[in-house]
């Protein structure tokens, strides 16, 4: 199995030994909705209606980054091309960030992982708050040798990446995969959810989890973006899904974005809005990881300027903890609230569980694989984040081993 990318490729011309599919959205799990632009297909985590009530570019930026979308197909192809036309993030000033990652599975087994090169540079000045937009052109992603026989493959697009699919070639048709009949699994978190510095998008932590737990994965981890919106809530409502989660706290600190007075309200509302289209499936909330520079000390996050002269990018805490008694929000504050807010509901509604979030990264994961930025956790901390949540949610006496 080989795989390689071409940033030279004209899209347009498929080599003589392969066929060109039509990219379509049948081909598409995991996203909520598809927009057609010039190039191609545009995967989105939330719905239009949703993305027209917000004009937060944070939001705008992790909603179209494909944080577990997938292509799907079943084919008896050995070699499989995906154009695409990346927007990659870029930081004046810090090292550059490394190329997002496809990671192709065959019969559920992740086989190979490319990356493209070109495409265009979201360029952001974290010290004036401004950024740029060079454009660039499609590159190509190809994965060669691929076994012989019918097989289900699977292309996870890069969740660090704005990916705009532009051509897909095959040397063998392809159809739709048939449904497994997996339960579908909808998540809801913050930049942790979302990927942070995993090694690509099958090997975040939802991701893991998803496939250990034999689920199909919708991940709604959105980087700074899990800030108990109304329209996620309804995002999330509105989708199907037989589990449900929401692992709330770290946005919400890192933005200082509201007081206790306004989160708790905030918090039922979110839950009652979820409930209204599922109203019986298991719904596990999840409070924030371990983070030292937040446990007890309120936001907003900063970036830690002194760091980038040698080239690493941290954060600091630039609230006060003397502020907790006006009403801003900590890490503990929030879990302490999580709690009570879950036991109140769980009285009336015998499928809402809690997990606290330091049972998957706690003191002693800290001590062993600490935050490299002291915000988010590294790829082997998402590969135990994973493993721990599967066993936790989805092994026996778990929140998802209700189901059904």
């Amino acid at each position: 199995m080989t795989s390689q990318h071409d940033d030279t490729a004209d899209p347009a011309a498929a080599p003589a030994d392969l066929i060109r599919i039509p990219l379509t959205e049948k081909l598409l799990r995991g996203a909520l909705d598809v927009e057609r632009t010039a190039q191609g297909l545009l995967p989105h985590r939330l719905p239009a209606r949703a993305r027209a009530q917000c004009t937060d570019a944070q939001l705008a930026l992790a909603e179209s980054q494909p944080s577990g979308v997938r292509l799907a197909f079943r084919t008896h192809a050995t070699t499989v091309e995906l154009d695409t036309l990346r927007t990659k993030m870029a930081n004046v000033g810090a090292p550059e960030r490394p190329d997002g990652v496809y990671d192709l599975l065959v019969d559920g087994e992740l086989t190979a992982r490319g990356a493209t090169s070109g495409g265009n540079v979201l360029l952001m000045d974290m010290a004036t708050g401004t950024a740029r937009t060079e454009p660039g052109k499609p590159g190509t992603v190809r994965f060669a040798g691929l076994a012989e026989g019918a097989k289900d493959i699977e292309i996870w697009l890069p969740y660090n990446e704005i990916t705009q699919l532009v051509a897909l070639r095959a040397d063998a048709p392809v159809e739709p995969v048939p449904s497994r009949g997996a339960p579908v699994w909808l998540h809801h978190g913050s930049s942790v959810s979302h990927g942070s510095n995993a090694a690509g998008s099958s090997a975040t932590w939802p991701a893991l989890a998803a496939s250990l737990g034999g689920a199909e994965l919708v991940n709604l981890g959105l980087g700074g973006g899990a800030l108990l919106d109304p329209f996620t809530a309804r995002a999330m409502r509105d989708a199907p899904a037989d589990l449900l989660s929401v692992k709330i706290g770290m946005s919400i600190v890192n933005a200082d974005l509201m007081r206790l007075r306004a989160f708790t309200p905030a918090m039922h509302g979110f839950l009652d809005t979820i409930r209204e289209g599922h109203p019986t499936a298991p719904l596990l909330v999840i409070t924030p990881l371990l983070c030292p520079i937040h446990e007890d000390t309120p936001g907003p996050s900063v970036p830690d300027l002194e760091n980038l002269s040698d080239g690493r990018l941290r954060f600091k805490a630039a609230g006060k903890p003397e502020e907790r008694a006006a009403g801003k929000l900590t890490l503990n504050v929030i879990r302490e609230e999580l709690a009570r807010v879950v036991h109140q509901r769980a009285a009336g509604d015998p499928q809402l569980f809690l997990l606290d979030g330091r049972e998957l990264y706690g003191e002693e994961d800290f001590a062993e694989l600490p935050l490299p930025d002291q915000l988010h956790p590294d790829a082997a901390s998402h590969r135990r984040i994973g493993e721990r949540f599967a066993a936790l949610a989805f092994g026996p006496g778990g929140a998802f081993a209700t189901r059904g």
